[in-house]
């Protein structure tokens, strides 16, 4: 399967969001959106008022990916703010005491794509229960929280593992993969199972992104 790249703006240029935003319409697959608490990770990052307005320019699907407490009580609001696809952290709903799977299909009750993350200290087996009502699975390659880490090189058997199950149980969940994706792994992660993978740094610091996002869809 094709890969799909799903640059982060978290790594744009904040100056010029507009002008990103159109870059990627015209290169990318997705546009990858981290929303951050400062609670379940620590950091910061935008909210609605970014992404709405940033969403209605876009021409290719937004995937939200909820760093926050309590995900629940805002999944509405971000597939109404333009959220195509949504994910949320198992470690969140369980610290919620909320059921992920109930989690995941209330999203896609709302029309979106619904997506269950896990950080690199959690085995990925942790998701296995869930892979019937996942649309996809994102998978950290680094810890959730801050762009620029380097990509954890256990990442590999962790996708390689959760694709050997999804095809056991013939399934069509979509490995999305987050943290450290470039020129140098891009290819392996896909070799892997991987079927989204998201770019921050990579992509924006480049000479040339949309050249660098073909070059990572392997084109």
């Amino acid at each position: 399967m094709q890969l799909h790249i799903a640059p982060s703006l978290l790594a744009a240029d904040f100056m010029h969001l507009a002008d990103e935003v159109k870059m990627l319409n015209a290169s990318a697959d997705l546009i990858h959106l981290d929303v951050m608490d400062g609670s379940l990770v620590p950091n910061l990052s935008f909210g609605f008022s970014v992404i709405e307005p940033l969403a209605k320019m876009a021409t290719i699907p937004c995937d939200v990916h909820l760093m926050i407490v309590h995900p629940e009580k805002y999944f509405k609001r971000f597939v109404d703010a333009g959220a195509d696809y949504l994910s949320f952290h198992l470690e969140a709903a369980r610290k919620a005491r909320r059921s992920p799977a109930k989690m995941l299909r209330e999203i896609k009750g709302y029309g979106a794509k619904a997506g269950l993350a896990i950080n690199p200290d959690m085995p990925v087996e942790e998701v296995f229960p869930y892979l019937d009502d996942a649309d996809f699975i994102l998978i950290m390659s680094v810890f959730a929280g801050f762009g620029g880490q380097k990509f954890i090189e256990a990442t590999f058997d962790r996708v390689k593992a959760l694709k050997a199950e999804i095809d056991r149980r013939g399934l069509n969940t979509q490995i999305e993969i987050d943290g450290g994706v470039g020129a140098a792994n891009a290819a392996e992660l896909g070799r892997c199972g991987a079927t989204m993978l998201v770019a921050g740094s990579s992509v924006f610091k480049s000479a040339d992104p949309a050249a660098t996002i073909a070059a990572l869809r392997g084109e």
